[in-house]
Order: structure tokens, then sequence, then C-alpha cells
């Protein structure tokens, strides 16, 4: 519900601060004393429409803040968590609105879009008036509607989920005849290709490889005959191994006679003999390294050359034939066994419209049968409401073939004003006057399913008064024991019902110069004075006063 609203430099506001209660709420005062500002501005806070014009002249922005006390599990907790913003049970809904026409919007303090705000403010309010449409106009509201009166949320959500499989498996089922349509069409290319492509068996990274493996063997090609060369130097035939080993052999028999002459050269000649050696192993290393199979190296080039050629037939990257040899498989694959799969997902696909067909017949059933309810129920209220030769019509057109998520009907409210005359929709046959006591009749059937928990009221009594102004006021009432509701009236014997009266009213400033609208909450004594203003006009007398308190005391 409503618990305050705070509005800041809007049209002639300049600060104004209430407290709402639940029950009813009446808002009264003079015509112009800014009862349609109010209400423009509570709109704003909800989404509504933003005008540079709603500011106050001189100020450079205003500002409207509306806060709800929300129980766990309303429909507007799931909206604020679906946009990640932090729900505490209090809901604020701020709107800034600029002097150059931008606005921007928050909730809990968190900006948001102004679509989300809308949203949120449609699940806690609705604002009903002779020419509001927001709650009739759509036809999917009205299904809605039957819905709750019915109690057939549930059945609705499981209908929902048939919906979806029954989506899920005709997509499958139709991707599947495409992809069949379309390999059918390329068979003869398909089963060529993926013979060939089989034949090559393509591996992925394979031309990474077998470049890098050609890399190394052509550089080994180039430098073995060097290696040869230094290898026949250092160990071949003309290797000064043997020459320089007997010559070691001779100055060592010489060693005992002259050792200093000759162990130094001998040492000498022993370190040059053992690098040479040293390097005949190195070069031995080398030349292994080196080696290769020339046979080796064309089996790879030949290999390149046939994946390369490959890839350009088939206008993919080398990396790519794999995955595409993988392709033609399974499209192979999909003719040969697909007709056998075919069945499967027909068979699927079937028996998931059976199953929505059976659940969306027996709700049309349904719906049919509270359909009846709802108009009994509605047309019991109108005779009171001066529409006692009107007749309250939910029409439902089951169509077997347009489904839809929610079924197969189309739900949607007539009227017919007077016997003999031709049924049609509420909002085409209805008169302005009406249709807000339609819509009461309705709102008042509905209170505890299908509504808002704050319901706003604007001069749906207007042109009535008498006994039928006091049965809307009494149906105000009714629907204010389950619901929030506030109403904009003209009617004393809408106002003498209220849990709380609010009058709204102009008050001079700055010596005249400019003026305000002010709100001020009435106590009983007050209560009565404004009620009798309403019933006599500009002189109050007491004959009124004694009739205001008669309706106080009929009220109570």
């Amino acid at each position: 519900m409503l618990a305050r609203l705070s509005i800041r430099d809007i049209v002639l506001i300049e600060r104004l601060d209430i407290e709402f209660a639940q029950g009813l709420a009446v808002l009264t005062g003079e015509t112009g004393a800014g009862k349609s500002i109010l209400l423009d501005a509570f709109a704003l806070a909800l989404g509504g429409r933003g005008d540079a014009g709603l500011v106050r002249h001189g100020a450079d922005q205003g500002q409207v803040t509306a806060t709800f006390d929300v129980p766990k599990g309303h429909p507007a907790s799931d909206i604020l968590s679906d946009n990640d913003l932090d729900d505490t049970g209090e809901m604020i809904l701020r709107r800034v609105q600029l002097a150059d026409g931008r606005s921007r919007a928050f909730i809990n303090d968190q900006p948001v879009s102004v679509q989300t705000l809308k949203a949120v403010g449609a699940a806690l309010v609705e604002i009903h008036g002779q020419h509001d449409e927001r709650a009739l106009v759509d036809a999917v509201t009205h299904r809605r509607l039957l819905d709750a009166f019915a109690g057939l949320d549930r059945d609705v959500a499981a209908l929902e989920t048939l919906w979806a499989a029954r989506r899920t498996a005709q997509q499958a089922l139709d991707e599947h005849r495409a992809g069949m349509e379309r390999a059918a069409r390329e068979a003869d290319y398909l089963r060529h290709a993926s013979g060939e492509l089989k034949k090559l068996a393509p591996q992925d990274g394979e031309e990474t490889t077998l470049a890098e493996r050609r890399t190394v063997m052509m550089q080994g090609e180039k430098i073995a005959g060097d290696l040869r060369d230094a290898q026949e130097a250092v160990s071949g035939n003309n290797s000064p191994i043997a020459a320089l080993a007997a010559a070691v052999r001779r100055l060592e028999r010489r060693a005992g006679s002259s050792p200093t002459l000759v162990e130094p050269a001998v040492k000498a000649i022993d370190i040059a003999i053992n690098a040479l050696e040293e390097a005949d192993q190195h070069l031995n290393v080398a030349l292994a390294a080196a080696d290769f199979d020339p046979a080796e190296l064309e089996r790879i080039e030949e290999r390149l050359f046939a994946l390369r050629a490959a890839a350009r037939k088939y206008s993919t990257p080398v990396d790519g034939l794999a995955a595409l040899a993988a392709k033609y498989a399974a499209d192979i694959a999909l003719i040969d066994a697909g007709a056998e799969q075919l069945q499967g997902l027909e068979k699927a696909a079937a028996e998931a419209v059976k199953r929505y067909d059976a659940a969306a017949a027996k709700l049309s059933i349904a719906r049919a049968k509270s359909a009846e309810k709802l108009n009994k129920a509605v047309n019991a209220e109108l005779a009171p409401l001066k529409l006692d030769r009107a007749k309250f019509i939910t029409q439902v057109d089951s169509d077997a073939a347009a489904p839809g998520p929610q079924g197969i009907d189309r739900v949607e409210f007539w009227v017919q004003t007077n016997p003999g005359t031709r049924p049609g929709p509420m909002m085409k046959v209805a008169s302005g006057g009406e249709l807000s006591r339609f819509l009461l009749a309705l709102k008042v059937v509905l209170s505890d399913r299908g509504s808002a928990p704050t319901l706003v009221f604007d001069e749906i009594d207007t042109g009535v008064g008498g006994a039928v102004a006091d049965a809307i006021g009494a149906r105000l009432a009714r629907l204010a024991g389950k619901v929030q509701v506030m109403a904009v009236t003209h009617a004393p014997q809408v106002a003498a019902r209220a849990d709380q009266h609010l009058l709204i009213s102009k008050a001079a400033l700055d010596k005249g110069k400019r003026v305000a609208t002010r709100v001020e909450p009435l106590a009983d004594e007050h209560r009565c004075e404004e009620i009798a203003r309403m019933l006599a006009g500009a002189e109050i007398t007491k004959e009124a006063r004694a009739a205001a308190e008669q309706l106080l005391k009929a009220a109570g």
C-alpha cells in the first residue's frame, strides 16, 4: 500500500508530504484547487510521462517520491529482482523532473530506467477515471482478470510450460527437416567430398607439424656435407691423430734421458689428441641429428601439397579440413539415418501438441464456466449503480487454430447498456460515466484477486448523485476492506464513507503574488464542514450541516 507521498516543486505544489493509511482515502476540494495536479504528480512517480511544464515556475526541477509497504512475494518484488535492485520490503519510487524536459527515475535510491519504474508502478497502483482506459483497453488484461477471478493462474502457468515444450519440440523437428532437405539436395557432392576427405584423413594441427619437420630436415641437408668433411679431417684417412700418437710414443721413449725437454711437448700433444677425439664425438652426434631419409622428406612435401590443395578446393584453412570432414560425414549420416530420427522427432512434436491441446481445451472450459460466474457477480452490482437495465458480458472466443502461451481463448469484456441494443466491447459501448461504474462493479468483484494493492479512482462519481453516489461510496468502502483505495470525489455521499479525508485547497503566498496547493487531513468536525460545503456550495447552511452530520452518522 501507499504509505507516503512527497511532492516538491510540481506546478502549484511547493512542498507537500502526505501520510496514507489502509482503507478508503478521499480527496475533496473546490474545482481548480489542485486535485488533478496531485494525481499527475503521483502518476509521474509511477513512471508516467514527464513534462517540463510540471516543474513549478522558477524552480530548476521538481521531484515526487512515493513510498510503499509491499508484502513479501508481491509481483513488484520480482521486477526488482529481475533488474538486480535491492528489495527491503519498503519500495521508494522517486522521479526527478528537470526544467529542461529531462527526467531521472530511482527505486530505493538506485537509478533505473523509466520503463522499469513504470513496470513497478503498474504492479503497485491502478489509476482509473472516466477517461482512463489502461485497465480495460487491452483484451490481454481481461483474460488475466478472468483467470484471477477463477483461480486459474497455476493452470495458465502450467499451460505456458507446455507451450514452451511444444515450441521446442517443433523447432527441433523443423531444424532436422531443414537439415535433411539441405543434405538431400547436395547428396552426390557430399558423398564425393566426404569420401575424399575421409581418404585424406586430415588432422588438427597437422600442417604446422609437417612444416616444422620439413624445415628441420632441409636445414640438416644443407649442413650435413660440411659436418662429414669436418669429420673426415678429424678422424678420416688423413687424420693427424695416428701420426701424433706415434710421435708421442717415440718422445716417451726418450723421456728418461731428457725429461725436461720431452715431457712438456708430450703433454701438449696429448691435449691435442684428446681435443680431436672430443671433436669427433661432437661431429658424430651432429651428423646423427642432421641425418634424414630423403624419401621421408618427399612424403612430407607430398602430404603438405595434398592438404593445401584440399584446403583451396574446399575454401577452408588446412586446420579446418578435419572439422569439415566431420560435418560432411554428419550430413551423410543424417541422410542415411535421418528418416528414423525424423520419425522420433515427429512423434515427440505430436505428443507435445497433444498435451498442450488437452490442457488448453480444459482451461478453455474452465474459463467459460468462470465467465458465467463473473457475469453474475458483476451484474449483481449494477442495479444500485443506476445500471439496472445494463448487462455485463464476459465474451470468451475460443479458436484452437490460433493457440498461444495462455491458451486458445480471447477474453473481452462487453456490455449491453439497454435492452434491445447490441452488446459490444465495454470501451466502445459505455459512456464515460457508465464506464466508470462498470469498472467499479468489476473491481469490487475482483477486489482480492487480480488487483493492484492500491487503487485510485478519479471522479468516477461525476454526473451522479443521491442514491447512485451513495452506492458508489458503499462499493468503494467495501473495496477498501481488501485493498487501499484513494478517490478524488465531488460527491458528499462518497466523502462521508472515507477512513481518511484530505482537503485540497489553494493558499495565497507572498501577499497574494502567487498561490500554492495544500493538502490538509480533516478531523471529524472539519469533515462535517467540508461535506456540508459539498452539499450546499458557496454558502453553508444549517440544513447542509445537518445533512452532513446525517451522512457521516449513516456511514459510521
